[in-house]
């Protein structure tokens, strides 16, 4: 067969003959998130298994910031430091954290009293990543707006270069440091945006020892056994904080009337035990069966409010009464003037409330991962099954594709699921462990909970909600 002609003379709009082809534009870099558990029973080879499988999916590229959680049996200074090492060594990180905990968080797995070893890593461009030690920063008591700005500036939640403050998280000893005494200062040196909000705080108390000393922090290449560790986020990143507190009330509001430090000796101008004992006799009978769960109340975080749902009480245990004066007595510092509610715990309240701070976030795109610090109350202790935290913040936006997905073309969509009919959203990168209290935003203020889940998910900055998205 006669083969056709060459052609004669080059073509206009062929490149000469020596030259390179074009270089595809390089596309800017976006936040990737990985996270990854291992119950290996070895400490070094969970920190490889951990390190191999991040480095994996975020394509061997140098994260910014690399938080681990340890199991009580990894917890101690030679072990951690051993762990450290690895993930230091795998992965290069520009920050690296982490903290101890009586169980960890990986994916969908919450990793109850076996030895383990969580991992999170992020590659967070246009973010400055700023660590501190606790130690470091300038706290005074009654500070004015010097002492504040001060705090602000060694915590990296300001700087010159303008970025804004995004969130901050801190991992504490609960032996070495009183962190409600710090909080409040915390709290009021975060700068504000233009309609006068604060980024986040976020974080847990260590739990993989029950003694001073028994806890690991990490910081940098250190490994620390009091004190408290952080980091602070400013620049192209949003991160959006639920605080499932996982209560409901019961009784009318009051008004605090009488009150001295811890007791509350009347409300709304009635003995205290007066108010409690007439709530208590409303309640039907399987609900004075959680009782035994404790007995809570909620102080209304912003008094200015007209109507108080869940998320307008911080809860705090009842501690005490004193039958004689008619005094109840509150986990917290009472004042006049403070309006409260009687509240109880259940597992399906605290199913119901995290579900519902979860359909809310569901209006964005899905995040790029999350960190969770959950009470170490909860898991098994408070759930009729294991995994329930981690379970329903990972599987709330599984299936789920950001918008830039969505709009790609030629792409077919389907849920989970649905083989060979397109692809779905990947696992949600999430890890945690499970705190002795749990450091999270409620209203306007920064508190130490119990009995708590505090989430942090980490999105782009511009994620909106997507109206034409059915939850």
């Amino acid at each position: 067969m006669t083969q056709p002609p060459p052609p004669v003379g080059p073509d206009a709009h062929d490149p000469p003959p020596d030259a390179e082809p074009p270089a595809s534009p390089t596309p800017p870099p976006t936040l990737r998130i990985a996270a990854a558990i291992s119950a290996h029973a070895s400490p070094v080879h969970a920190a490889e298994e951990v390190a191999v499988r991040c480095r994996a999916a975020l394509a061997g590229a140098q994260p910014d910031l690399v938080l681990i959680f340890l199991t009580a049996q990894h917890a101690d200074p030679t072990t951690a430091r051993a762990v450290s090492t690895v993930i230091r060594r795998r992965l290069g990180p520009r920050c690296l954290l982490g903290v101890s905990g009586e169980s960890i968080v990986g994916g969908e797995t919450e990793l109850e009293g076996a030895a383990g070893v969580s991992l999170w890593a992020a590659t967070l461009p246009g973010v400055k990543v700023h660590p501190f030690k606790l130690e470091d920063v300038p706290i005074v008591r009654d500070p004015g707006p010097e002492e504040l700005a001060a705090v602000a500036a060694a915590m990296g939640m300001t700087a010159d270069d303008g970025l804004p403050h995004r969130a901050t998280f801190l991992f504490v000893d609960p032996f070495s440091v009183a962190i409600n005494a710090v909080l409040p200062t915390l709290a009021a040196a975060r700068p504000r945006d233009e309609s006068g909000a604060a980024a986040p705080i976020l974080g847990g108390m260590a739990s993989a020892s029950a003694r001073p000393g028994g806890n690991v922090l990490l910081y940098k290449n250190e490994v620390l056994t009091r004190g408290a560790v952080g980091v602070s986020l400013r620049g192209n990143i949003r991160v959006d904080a639920l605080v499932s507190q996982g209560c409901r009330p019961f009784g009318p509001t009051a008004v605090v009337t009488g009150a001295k430090n811890q007791l509350i000796k009347t409300l709304g101008g009635r003995p205290a035990m007066q108010v409690l004992h007439e709530a208590l006799e409303r309640l039907d009978e399987n609900s004075r069966k959680l009782l035994h769960r404790g007995l809570f109340l909620g102080r209304v975080v912003n008094e200015y409010k007209d109507r108080f749902g869940r998320g307008d009480y911080l809860i705090r245990s009842v501690v005490g009464v004193d039958q004689d004066s008619g005094a109840i007595a509150v986990a917290d510092l009472m004042r006049v003037g403070q309006t409260v509610r009687f509240h109880l715990r259940d597992a399906a309240t605290a199913d119901e409330d995290l579900a519902l701070l979860l359909d809310a976030q569901r209006l964005y795109d899905p995040p790029a991962g999350a960190l969770l610090f959950t009470c170490n109350a909860r898991g098994q202790r408070l759930f009729d099954k294991p995994h329930h935290d981690a379970t329903a913040i990972a599987r709330a936006f599984a299936g789920r594709l950001a918008a830039e997905e969505k709009a790609r073309a030629g792409t077919p969509l389907a849920p989970v699921g649905v083989a060979g009919k397109g692809a779905a959203a990947p696992p949600l990168p999430l890890a945690g462990f499970f705190a002795a209290g749990e450091i999270g935003p409620v209203g306007d203020g920064v508190f130490l909970h119990g009995h708590t889940a505090c989430a942090a998910l980490f999105r782009e900055v511009g994620s909106e909600p997507d109206p034409a998205d059915p939850l």
